[in-house]
């Protein structure tokens, strides 16, 4: 699992789609050689990185932050994906667009979480999912639905995120919420475009 980046050379016009990969919990280190872990990814295109988070609101989940430093979380790897032709502010629009879809409300740990968002963000960018152990734990789930505690279950309409839950080797406290008040100066959440004139990304509580 895993891997470096190698795009090769990038065709003219076209822009290097990438997915960095990080650790929710140390308890991966051993979980990785069962083809399993518990992850958070992003997406990496244009210099900046881009995933999904929960939050309390019905407005998008989807933030901004410098590659390979989501607060928070521990990098582990970053993957080739694919290219995408979608010049700077064409993919700004985009992205912009497709966060409409994703509201911090809606996020859900086994159905609807930060690695279904950049799933979909790198098909519909490269044609390209992402490797499927990344999320194959939420697959899991939702195969072991009725084995689920309550909360969890995808008939819950409860959004719980990973630090409500307790891990067994108990690093459940060096798990944060994407949106902690320690970490949201580092995260600037994208505004919906449909109803957004200006591009510039709006920076949280600054």
């Amino acid at each position: 699992m895993g891997g470096a980046v190698s795009g090769g050379v990038a065709p003219t016009g076209e822009f290097p789609v990438v997915l960095n990969v990080y650790d929710l919990t140390p308890i991966n280190n051993y979980m990785h050689w069962c083809g399993l872990g518990i992850f958070h990814s992003a997406v990496e295109v244009h210099g900046s990185e881009y995933s999904f988070g929960a939050h309390d609101y019905p407005t998008s989940g989807v933030f901004e932050v410098e590659p390979k430093n989501c607060p928070g979380f521990l990098y582990r790897s970053t993957i080739f994906i694919g290219r995408t032709s979608l010049q700077p502010l064409e993919f700004r629009d985009f992205i912009q667009r497709m966060a409409s879809e994703y509201h911090g409300d809606t996020y859900h740990l086994i159905s609807k979480n930060c690695n279904h968002f950049t799933d979909d963000l790198s098909t519909r960018l490269t044609g390209k999912p992402i490797p499927g152990w990344v999320n194959r734990l939420a697959k899991l789930g939702a195969f072991c639905n009725c084995l689920l505690p309550e909360s969890m279950r995808l008939e819950s309409t409860e959004t719980k995120n990973l630090t409500d839950y307790d891990f067994s080797d108990g690093s459940n406290a060096t798990i944060k919420d994407p949106f902690e008040d320690d970490d949201v100066e580092d995260k600037h959440l994208l505004p919906q475009s449909s109803f957004v004139e200006n591009a510039v990304v709006q920076e949280v509580h600054r």
